[in-house]
């Protein structure tokens, strides 16, 4: 992360975990804040918004927003072993407890202090390696709940527990922006994840944790290592999710740490829930599996899950269209690519689906809404929609907004 970072704005009064950090990383959304002096925690620093644009996001991965989906998808047909090395500065120091942290409290509805930008990693011994990223509320000294949705480390979870032992786990805080963006991405379970964080970045070298059989990137600021417990759960919840909206209290299962590692001069990443960071990081993973999908049935030029809908729920597909009805396969195409999408529009590729002047130009001039409106009613959408009925069920929209002959 270091190599990476930007110190657009530094702090250097003192300043509080609770409430204060993020409210200032809130006011600066778009900049890098760097935070000096935080009080109860002489020994950390902490960083917020490290990727606050999608130009960054690219920049972190090598490339420009409009060959981001290209970079990843050649990423991901050439994927490169990390090199497991000895020694690595995480370990120079020793805490005993999560609360010697400067974990923080965001907003004052939070069930507590969460852990945001924490990339998980396990392993199974029939899918191998995976690094994913989950929200982590500190319950006590040396406990957290960790909301599981039922994706990939779900499923490994599951599979460990039918022993007994639970899963171990380790994770990584303070990492470059590439490795949070592959442990993001949603692709296969048999992915490894740090493979293509290693490929994105030409080379990543992992070292081993001490109480647990897993690597984790050498560069990390703080590492906690511990197990999910088989049978252990408490309430999480609730929690400012991608729509600025609270995502719902529910039982989630327990981490128990087994040990905590930081550098001697630690900085630590806060990644502000619902800022720009969030949205982009949890979104634009999805880009490049919609755009695989949709170049099946079109010669798609472009996907972009836009800004204004959080990076989640609205999409821009442009295609260069080359028959009648293309477009209307494309948004059904894109709509089960990713299905947590509720409006997308299709526009041709003289439009720049990153300017939504110009999307809102090809939707005032080439849209009918008799002729050029799909309607689905009655569809699984997102839970984080605060819109949509009960489990996610949701009206979804596709729009053509396309020439026609």
């Amino acid at each position: 992360m270091r190599s990476f970072l930007k110190k657009e704005i530094i702090i250097k009064r003192e300043v509080s975990t609770n409430y204060e950090i993020a409210s200032i990383l809130s006011e600066n959304k778009n900049k890098t804040v760097f935070f000096e002096n935080v009080k109860g925690y002489k020994n950390f620093r902490i960083v917020g918004n490290v990727c606050p644009t999608r130009e960054r996001v690219c920049e972190a991965l090598g490339t420009t927003k409009q060959e981001f989906i290209y970079t990843v998808l050649e990423a991901l047909k050439n994927l490169k072993d990390p090199t497991i090395v000895q020694k690595a500065k995480f370990k120079e120091k020793k805490v005993s407890s999560l609360k010697e942290l400067p974990i923080l409290k965001h907003f004052r509805e939070d069930a507590g202090r969460y852990i945001t930008s924490g990339v998980v990693i396990a392993r199974d011994p029939k899918y191998g390696r995976n690094a994913s990223i989950h929200r982590l509320l500190v319950l006590n000294e040396n406990k957290m709940a960790i909301r599981l949705c039922e994706r990939d480390l779900y499923r490994y979870f599951r599979r460990a527990s039918r022993n007994g032992k639970g899963l171990e786990i380790a994770i990584a805080i303070g990492v470059h922006p590439a490795i949070l963006f592959s442990a993001a991405f949603s692709y296969s379970i048999y992915l490894d994840e740090l493979k293509l964080a290693t490929s994105l970045l030409g080379g990543l070298e992992l070292a081993e944790c001490e109480t647990v059989d897993l690597e984790v990137p050498k560069e990390s600021e703080i590492v906690i290592e511990g197990k999910i417990l088989p049978s252990e759960e408490a309430w999480e919840g609730p929690f400012m999710d991608i729509t600025g909206t609270y995502d719902i209290r529910r039982k989630q299962p327990v981490i128990e740490v087994t040990n905590i590692m930081h550098r001697r001069d630690a900085i630590y990443h806060a990644l502000l829930p619902a800022g720009e960071e969030h949205k982009l990081l949890m979104g634009m993973p999805q880009e490049p599996r919609i755009f695989e999908s949709v170049q099946r049935i079109a010669e798609v030029k472009n996907v972009c899950l836009t800004r204004g809908g959080c990076n989640w729920l609205h999409g821009v597909i442009s295609i260069k269209k080359n028959s009648p009805g293309e477009a209307k396969n494309v948004i059904l195409s894109a709509l089960a690519a990713h299905p947590s999408m509720k409006h997308v529009i299709v526009v041709d590729d003289d439009i720049d689906i990153f300017n939504p002047i110009e999307v809102e130009y090809a939707i005032a001039t080439r849209f009918q809404g008799d002729r050029d409106l799909i309607i689905i009613k009655g569809a699984k959408g997102s839970s984080l929609d605060p819109s949509s009925k009960k489990e996610g069920v949701t009206t979804k929209l596709g729009i053509d907004a396309t020439r026609k002959e």
